[in-house]
């Protein structure tokens, strides 16, 4: 469906708006209606699922997995905050919470939209799986791989969050500590894409290696990777060290195992010198 109105972009902010209202909606009336048959996380989880649902089904429509992109940080602020009104608690806890992720995810969404070119483009990554894969490959990698994988992460890398609302401990001082590496972790990010921006309208086709891409290959990542650790250390603060440590666990892991090993792939095939940066800098920072 690659009509001209799709290369307009503010055609496509609209499109894109209406797309996650709708999968608002049906989030919404999932969780409504499962709730008194379950627990009610696994509700909002099955709420998450249905959201996404609507979301890749309007990028089938649109033969563009890139509809999905802006999902990863609009979730996290709004869900935090419709719990937060659910529950009726606003604790200090769940007030810095809410800061931390909506700083991160205006910041992130903001970023998405200044290089979001339209509906008519589609990320490079998934143009390429598009075009090396089976359709039927395809599909269920886009449905599973690219769509529900990044939702689930995200939602388990939430739970230490979501621990915070029903907890009653004081202020620590780890509390705070967490929530700080919140603010670093999207002001890293803030400023290590800002760099990359500015760098490549003035060297196009070239790697970046100034400011915080000095001292690391891939600094909005480590940004990224901080944010769900400093989440986790908040819920850690309030005397609860279990199992939700895993969501920062896997978080790291995709990042190291999947995101950087296929960006520098095509960073090494694409920008002259760059084997010689890679040798030079540390991955992370």
């Amino acid at each position: 469906m690659k009509q001209p109105i799709l290369a307009s972009r503010r055609a496509s902010f609209a499109i894109i708006t209406v797309i996650y209202l709708l999968a608002g909606v049906a989030g919404c009336l999932i969780f409504s209606g499962l709730k008194p048959a379950m627990p009610e996380l696994w509700a909002l989880l099955m709420a998450d699922i249905a959201a996404t649902i609507i979301v890749w089904a309007f990028g089938i429509l649109f033969r563009n997995v890139s509809v999905y992109d802006p999902y990863w940080s609009v979730w996290p602020p709004v869900a935090y905050t419709a719990w937060a009104f659910y529950k009726g608690t606003f604790t200090l806890p769940v007030l810095l919470l809410l800061i931390a992720t909506w700083y991160w995810g205006i910041r992130l969404t903001c970023n998405w939209a200044y290089t979001f070119r339209g509906m008519a483009h589609e990320d490079w990554r998934y143009t390429q799986y598009r075009k090396t894969l089976h359709p039927v490959a395809f599909h269920l990698t886009n449905f599973l791989g690219l769509n529900m994988m990044p939702t689930v992460l995200v939602f388990v890398a939430m739970l230490p969050g979501f621990g915070l609302y029903g907890s009653a401990a004081p202020a620590r001082i780890w509390l705070w500590a967490g929530f700080s590496m919140c603010l670093a972790a999207a002001t890293i990010q803030l400023v290590a894409d800002t760099q990359i921006h500015r760098f490549r309208k003035a060297h196009p086709g070239q790697y970046c290696n100034m400011g915080l891409w000095r001292k690391g290959r891939h600094p909005n990542y480590f940004g990224e990777i901080l944010m769900w650790w400093g989440v986790w250390v908040m819920y850690a603060s309030q005397g609860a060290v279990d199992w939700r440590i895993s969501g920062a666990i896997a978080m790291t892991a995709l990042f190291l195992f999947v995101s950087i090993p296929m960006m520098e792939r095509r960073q090494r095939q694409n920008k002259p010198g760059y084997d010689e940066y890679r040798k030079r800098t540390r991955m992370l920072i």
